[in-house]
């Protein structure tokens, strides 16, 4: 625990946004794979599969990628919100937000276990929709969090800056472990949610739902340390 301790706050937020990267890759394998191919993290993926439907893409989705865009809008914009209003860093209200993310999640779960969500299509789009909104509330916590190179949703942008960065770029691979590290992390995540899928959708959500529990209560630990090391320390400076 003293280890754990003596780590920078900086480190451990990267851990937890690492962390829920994984987390994406998961729910995106569920919502892709068992869901009528609809990403409900990776919004550029959404749009790409609604251009080509637009053109008469064969079988192609459009009212679940459609609701998935506007919900994830959603969840951003009411996370955007609450976040707004507290101060910059972790807070209880990004503990908060996680949480809402975590319960969302678990809800699915057994929602999922106990509906035929892939055979009534009305159940589906509610589901997607669902998991669409609590991955705008994750994005937008992640970016209030200001953790260099991670989304958690999405790794276009860190592919592209591992490459352009990097040393035979003539650059000086700033962040490239991290880089590679969320890179390979939602790839791990798709792979662990396309084997749930073997028993079952709530399982991929099950996972994914103990990981957003866990980063929220991890981060407000954190948080609640430093927050009472910081009143303690000018009462012991006034001794």
């Amino acid at each position: 625990m003293k280890r754990l301790n003596a780590v920078p706050t900086d480190r451990v937020h990267l851990w937890l946004m690492l962390a829920l990267t994984f987390s994406t890759g998961v729910v995106d394998a569920v919502g892709y794979l068992g869901l009528d191919r609809v990403f409900t993290g990776n919004m550029t993926g959404n749009v790409v599969l609604l251009g080509m439907a637009f053109a008469g893409g064969a079988n192609l989705p459009i009212l679940r990628p459609v609701l998935a865009l506007v919900f994830f809008m959603l969840g951003a914009a009411l996370a955007g919100r609450m976040l707004r209003k507290g101060p910059e860093g972790w807070s209880l209200r990004t503990s908060v937000s996680l949480m809402v993310v975590a319960g969302i999640i678990t809800a699915l779960a057994v929602f999922t276990a106990v509906a035929d969500v892939q055979g009534i299509s009305v159940l589906g789009s509610i589901t997607t929709s669902a998991l669409a909104t609590a991955m705008g509330i994750q994005a937008a916590t992640a970016k209030r969090l200001k953790v260099a190179e991670i989304t958690t949703v999405v790794v276009t942008s860190t592919i592209t800056g591992l490459a352009s960065d990097s040393r035979l770029a003539g650059g000086n691979s700033q962040y490239w472990v991290r880089r590679a590290l969320a890179i390979a992390l939602i790839l791990l995540g798709a792979v662990a949610g396309a084997a749930a899928l073997n028993v079952g959708l709530w399982l991929g959500l099950a996972l994914s739902a103990v990981i957003s529990i866990l980063v929220a209560a991890a981060g407000y630990l954190r948080h609640h340390r430093e927050r009472t090391a910081g009143n303690a320390a000018p009462a012991s400076g006034s001794v």
